[in-house]
């Protein structure tokens, strides 16, 4: 207990001895992941000096932005949705977009390959490859990609150790996975970074933008 002195008063309250607790329980973030249709902004990530905070209801983490413009970016070795091994390295010599997303048959993840599927021919056009990366299974890319016919490459993740490397930020406290696409040069040299979670289809509207002002 603890005294608070005023004039000609004193009132007496407790003190609270426990932080407060999210309110955020396994049933809400499962219903974010899965199933949401929010349309906030995102933000566009650009300078090698940006530096992301990521909170929990225990301490504050500091999640940096490993792989800014200007930066080459660790390489990978994952396995694509037939199970064979690629490299990052497979795709020196033609720009290439890799964009990381939070998981298959989600709402927003779906619009957002299905996007670059229906733009797929104008990255052809612009010479460029284009990867999605998430920490599905290898199965779970196999039946995504053909249940909407997508042209492009799926990668798995699994354990999320490139997305680690690379930086990708989180978003809702650290609950859901970032959305993150960057645009890789001929040489491997990152060009562009943008990161927008809930407007999916903006990533290829600003990758596009970039590539046909190169």
């Amino acid at each position: 207990m603890a005294a608070l002195s005023l004039p000609k008063h004193s009132i007496s309250f407790a003190l609270p001895t426990h932080s407060p607790k999210s309110h955020l329980s396994h049933n809400h973030l499962n219903f974010l992941t899965k199933s949401t249709n929010s349309q906030f902004c995102g933000i566009k990530l650009s300078y090698s000096s940006s530096k992301f905070t990521s909170y929990s209801t225990k301490s504050p983490t500091i999640v940096a932005a490993k792989v800014t413009e200007g930066s080459q970016p660790p390489a990978f070795n994952l396995k694509d949705q037939d199970g064979k091994s690629v490299s990052l390295s497979k795709f020196k010599g033609k720009p290439v977009i890799v964009y990381f997303y939070p998981a298959d048959e989600t709402p927003g993840c779906t619009k957002q390959a299905c996007a670059f599927r229906d733009s797929y021919e104008k990255f052809k056009k612009a010479g460029a490859e284009v990867v999605g990366i998430s920490g599905d299974d290898v199965s779970s890319h196999k039946s995504f990609k053909q249940k909407y016919k997508l042209p492009f490459t799926l990668l798995s993740d699994e354990g999320n150790r490139v997305r680690k490397e690379w930086g990708v930020p989180s978003d809702l406290f650290g609950a859901l996975p970032g959305r993150q696409t960057y645009v890789l040069d001929r040489n491997g040299v990152v060009r562009l970074v943008y990161n927008n979670q809930f407007q999916p289809e903006k990533h290829i509207d600003e990758t596009l933008k970039f590539l046909q002002s190169l």
